[in-house]
């Protein structure tokens, strides 16, 4: 009882509110909005008011229904990008308060509300007032480009130039790199150029994509390549664009079943092999943080990059769009 009481004085001036919209994926393919019961925080736990939610590449096998999926998802489920204000505090939460906007790692955002732990909370500053910011892909970003070592002068492939190559492209270039921007769609290598990138190839030909970078280069190829696909053939194309003693960084998320590699290449190169994703939640705070501080010093602009906005009521068109990638699609946003 006297938790209850604590919890009421922490909420907002809404604590009448009692249930929310919450996507469900009821099949593949398939989803529906639902009212469901508003979640309560728990001890160190945030409620929070969502304004938006990102949309994610890992949310696709998902919705297409391999075997192992259960469906209906749990409301909201999927959903991992989320930003908005907190709405409600837990008991034992120290340094956050009602009405903080925040991004969060949390894992129900297809939704009005979700609930976080506090330790995954990162405070907005005023400088990011009214601005979008899905915290998870920019924090995956900024661990990526931490463990990938450009340095100044270093002659850096972005191989696919989606949301995460045209973040990372941005990065590179800031920190003093020379950015070679290899992609599909014409669309996306303008986008590259616009966030710096001094040399633009068409993903096309296998041979032709080599042939270029090797003139570019000079002969030497590539200090460091960044596979941001998630692809069999943009893995072997990366590794072909490394340098001898060269960094390979694997960014694609490759969640489609096994992957082969040329071993041969890897050792008569002595690459060295850098699986970029973290799991460690404590590591992705740390690059939500930077993100935040990137994005609010004017370092980096991500906002052109959410080319498309879509309603809870049309999350399946998101996914849609996330898997088709129609003309000037880039990264898809759904608002609140």
């Amino acid at each position: 009882m006297t938790d209850q009481i604590e919890l009421k004085e922490r909420v907002s001036n809404a604590a009448d509110i009692t249930e929310m919209r919450a996507a469900v994926i009821t099949a593949a393919g398939r989803m529906e909005v639902r009212s469901v019961t508003l979640p309560a925080p728990g001890p160190n736990q945030v409620r929070i008011k969502l304004e938006g939610c990102g949309v994610c590449a890992s949310n696709l096998t998902p919705w297409a229904g391999p075997d192992w999926m259960t469906f209906p998802t749990e409301p909201g489920a999927l959903g991992h990008e989320g930003w908005g204000s907190i709405h409600a505090v837990g008991r034992d939460v120290t340094g956050l308060s009602i009405g903080d906007r925040v991004a969060a790692l949390s894992y129900r955002s297809y939704a009005e509300f979700d609930i976080a732990d506090a330790d995954a909370v990162v405070r907005l500053p005023d400088e990011l007032a009214g601005t979008p910011f899905p915290g998870e892909p920019l924090g995956c970003a900024m661990n990526i480009f931490r463990r990938s070592g450009v340095e100044s002068g270093h002659v850096v492939a972005i191989v696919g130039v989606g949301f995460l190559g045209a973040v990372l492209t941005r990065l590179a270039k800031s920190a003093g790199a020379r950015v070679i921007a290899v992609s599909r769609r014409p669309f996306s290598l303008d986008v590259a150029r616009d966030m710096g990138a001094d040399e633009l190839v068409a993903m096309e030909d296998h041979y032709e994509i080599s042939a270029r970078v090797k003139e570019i280069t000079g002969g030497a190829f590539c200090d460091v390549v960044i596979e941001a696909v998630g692809k069999q053939w943009p893995l072997d194309l990366a590794a072909e664009l490394t340098r001898e003693r060269g960094r390979l960084v694997v960014a694609g998320y490759h969640q489609d079943g096994p992957r082969q590699i040329n071993m041969q290449l890897w050792n008569w190169r002595g690459l060295d092999v850098i699986n970029a994703h973290e799991r460690d939640p404590k590591i992705y705070m740390q690059g939500i943080r930077e993100a935040v501080d990137m994005v609010a010093s004017g370092q980096l602009d991500p906002t052109p990059l959410y080319t498309h906005r879509y309603p809870l009521e049309r999350l399946d068109e998101a996914l849609n769009a996330t898997r088709d990638r129609p003309e000037g699609f880039l990264k898809a946003l759904v608002t609140f």
